[in-house]
């Protein structure tokens, strides 16, 4: 069974004894976040992997072996991955959300902003046929519209770890109103599932990408502490 567990967590959340379990280069990273929102985003960010992941291999979180090298340069700004597993973190607004699985994963969450340039910043990320589908909203049902492509289709980016920098125009799927679906992504030959994932409140949406010819089966759940 293709099973993927997706986690959420709140900013406030974040705790400084959490801080323990960080790694050198951890700590070194979470240091240079001014800001007091991303510094807390990223503690929980780790802090979900260490504890989830530990938990799996019953081992304390600071014993859990990360590797974030990109695989570009090599510099521990990468997807996070680990032995045994496959992981995605995501951010935004209030929440930081973990999801793991045996397949490749990429998991999105954004906080639905109506004011977002949405027409700018959609003639640079969607396809034709997007654009003009988009059309049909306005106001904040156009953020909110906006804001699903996004997420399915960073989703789907995050788990080839190709990233937003190869480009989202050719990265097509279904439109908002729809199921999840890829409709046509340039360049890539793979079996890929896309679903959306529940968020724990309205103002935020998410997407799940599994890079496998099986649907996952996903189990949604709320980090306690």
């Amino acid at each position: 069974m293709n099973a993927v567990e997706v986690w959420w967590a709140r900013v406030d959340q974040a705790q400084a004894e959490f801080l323990n379990d960080l790694n050198a280069i951890e700590q070194e990273r979470y240091a240079r976040y001014r800001r007091d929102d991303d510094k807390a985003r990223f503690l929980l960010g780790v802090t979900l992997v260490r504890r989830l992941v530990g938990e799996r291999m019953s081992v304390p979180p600071a014993s859990v072996v990360l590797d974030r090298s990109c695989r570009d340069c090599g510099k521990p700004h990468g997807k996070v991955r680990t032995a045994g597993v496959e992981l995605s973190v995501s951010h935004s607004g209030e929440w930081v959300g973990l999801a793991i699985g045996t397949a490749p994963v990429g998991l999105d969450v954004e906080r639905i902003d109506s004011r977002t340039d949405v027409d700018g910043v959609a003639d640079m990320t969607l396809a034709p046929e997007e654009l003009q589908e988009l059309k049909r909203y306005d106001g904040i049902a156009k953020a909110r519209a906006f804001t699903r492509y996004w997420t399915r289709k960073e989703s789907l980016v995050k788990a080839t770890e190709d990233g937003i920098g190869a480009g989202l125009c050719g990265v097509v799927v279904s439109s908002p109103d729809q199921p999840a679906a890829v409709v046509r992504w340039e360049g890539h030959d793979g079996p890929a599932q896309l679903v959306d994932v529940q968020t724990p409140d309205d103002d935020h949406l998410a997407a799940l990408a599994v890079l496998s010819a099986e649907p996952p089966v996903v189990h949604v759940d709320q980090f306690r502490i």
